[in-house]
């Protein structure tokens, strides 16, 4: 019988892959709970809440297990944005990335396609989506400032699920 030691990388991506998934399945289970017995204004209320605190040690941890400093800038985002849970099980891009700014986009989203086969609308994740992208961005580095170009309820490009912007002020 193995156990993660003997498991060869392709078997440790999949292991990984897995544990994302799984993560996922919860919140939206979760998330779906507290949907049918409050209502979707308690649920993406206590949803942001979870997500304030969740994106803060997610970010943290990135940068720890990546000897990643503080204040590195926008490079550090990106690098710590490859990184995050969903990055091992959605699509996502970055675009038009220099010192001072870059666009990020999620062109494939597991919980908007699942909602999708499920016959169920576009999840209205944008008030969610501000609260865990600036607070991602802000914990990487606090000069790093968030703007949402679109994300559900929005209107959205058919291959653009959400896109937000980071930037330096200068």
């Amino acid at each position: 019988m193995k156990n993660i030691n003997g498991l060869d990388p392709q078997e440790l991506q999949e292991l990984l892959f897995d544990a994302a998934k799984n993560w996922l399945a919860h919140d939206g289970l979760w998330f779906r709970a507290v949907e049918e017995k409050f209502g979707m204004e308690a649920a993406m209320e206590l949803d942001k809440k979870a997500w304030e605190k969740f994106t803060v040690i997610e970010a943290k941890r990135i940068m720890k297990r990546l000897n990643m400093p503080t204040g590195g800038g926008i490079p550090a985002l990106i690098e710590a944005l490859k990184f995050r849970l969903y990055a091992f099980i959605n699509v996502q891009e970055v675009l038009e990335a220099s010192d001072n700014r870059c666009v990020f986009r999620m062109n494939r989203c597991r919980v908007q396609e699942a909602r999708k086969r499920q016959g169920l609308p576009d999840f209205p994740c944008k008030s969610v989506g501000i609260v865990e992208y600036s607070g991602f961005a802000s914990t990487i580095d606090p000069r790093i400032q968030t703007r949402c170009l679109t994300c559900p309820p929005d209107p959205h490009p058919p291959n653009v699920w959400c896109a937000w912007e980071f930037f330096i002020p200068t």
